[in-house]
């Protein structure tokens, strides 16, 4: 045996005698990362947002984050559903050992695991769910998407600018929901309007119909809206349109009701509907521009939309968390780095609120329009950084 060979089985062995300790020195292990969304029924268009978006972030870094290769472990909630989504993380803590997790399209799933989080100091990067308290619930959370108080206060102010009196809300009976009726009501009032009726639709509703006749019935002059995506979206403005709100005069105000995935599905009855929300696929900028690229790059089929650049920044700020740690799995030291974080994103430049630990970022009020031939959500104006204003009204 060579000298050579020696001093290498003498390293291997010490290797194992120290429980494996050693072997980073000989060969780096990939950091894991587990994604948990729903990847099968209804909604299962975020987690091919989440994958495309996380993936094209890697890619577009050469396939290494700070020169380590990146395990992706995809776990399918199926929709809301605390209890497996809870199951799912346990086993990707204890079993897979991950070093990072993401995703998250529902809140009450976010909420679930939060205790798992807590007590393993597991980075988790929110890449959806909205509703403002979710990152008060453990300390290693941190969020990329938005709240609905961040989206809902500007369009509050700008309704009542636009000198609307009287609206309706009507939203899915659940925390982002609740959170989007509570931040309109708050500041629409203050600005001096009145929300002349709160309508609450469950969120396993398919006929819109009845709640829209109410909204007409009203005498409201717009609704301000809250779905969770995907099919009750189409459901909605359908029900909006047939029943002949859009030619009452009934203004639309909603955040993210006519998301890019599903936009072109509506055909010309989403033309001129309002919304204010933090991305745009249209947004006008070198970094959306590279964004863009590196998904058709990934997958040629994909759609820039709101889920998966929330995955793509919520891979930004692991990459950073890597960086910080040297690789090493140190939930308090990564979390330290994520605080101090401000970019470049796609949807304008961002930063980490240190306090809240989630995203302050621009909003923009948008309106349907054709370009092409093709429906895109324009931006008419910035409203400038917002952070999760339903923290900051504690």
């Amino acid at each position: 045996m060579s000298k050579t060979t020696r001093r290498c089985a003498a390293a291997w062995c010490a290797a194992l005698a120290l429980g494996g300790t050693a072997l980073p020195a000989l060969a780096q292990s990939a950091i894991k990362v587990g994604i948990v969304g729903p990847f099968s029924g209804p909604f299962a268009h975020y987690g091919t947002l989440f994958k495309t978006g996380a993936q094209a972030y890697v890619d577009a870094q050469g396939g290494k984050l700070d020169g380590r290769s990146i395990e992706f472990i995809y776990r399918d909630t199926g929709g809301p559903n605390p209890g497996l989504t809870k199951s799912l993380v346990q086993e990707l803590i204890v079993k897979d050992k991950v070093d990072y997790l993401g995703g998250f399209v529902f809140t009450p799933n976010a909420m679930a695991v939060a205790p798992l989080i807590q007590q393993s100091q597991t980075p988790t990067v929110i890449f959806n769910a909205a509703t403002s308290a979710i990152t008060e619930k453990s300390d290693y959370f941190i969020r990329t998407s938005y709240t609905l108080w961040q989206v809902t206060v500007p369009l509050a102010r700008w309704a009542a600018g636009q000198g609307l009196k009287k609206v309706v809300t009507a939203v899915t009976d659940f925390a982002p929901g609740l959170d989007g009726e509570a931040a309109f009501k708050a500041e629409f009032t203050r600005q001096g309007g009145t929300v002349v009726e709160s309508i609450r639709m469950p969120i396993a509703t398919t006929d819109f119909a009845p709640f829209v006749q109410r909204i007409k019935a009203s005498g409201a002059q717009a609704v301000y809206t809250f779905l969770p995506g995907g099919p009750p979206n189409l459901g909605f403005v359908k029900a909006y349109n047939e029943n002949g709100l859009a030619k009452a005069g009934v203004q639309f105000l909603g955040t993210a009701e006519t998301d890019e995935f599903d936009l072109q599905k509506f055909g010309d009855a989403a033309l001129g509907l309002t919304t204010a929300f933090h991305y745009s696929g249209t947004h006008d900028s070198p970094a959306n521009q590279k964004f863009v690229a590196a998904l058709k790059a990934a997958d040629a089929q994909a759609i820039p939309n709101y889920a998966s650049v929330g995955a793509w920044d919520g891979m930004h700020v692991i990459h950073k968390m890597i960086e910080a740690t040297g690789g090493r799995r140190d939930g308090p030291k990564a979390l330290a780095a994520a605080k101090t974080l401000q970019w470049d994103s796609p949807r304008g430049p961002v930063s980490i609120d240190p306090k809240t630990r989630h995203i302050v970022q621009n909003v923009y009020l948008r309106k349907v329009e054709k370009a092409g031939g093709m429906l895109v959500n324009r931006e008419l104006q910035s409203f400038g950084p917002q952070p999760d204003l339903g923290l900051e009204t504690k």
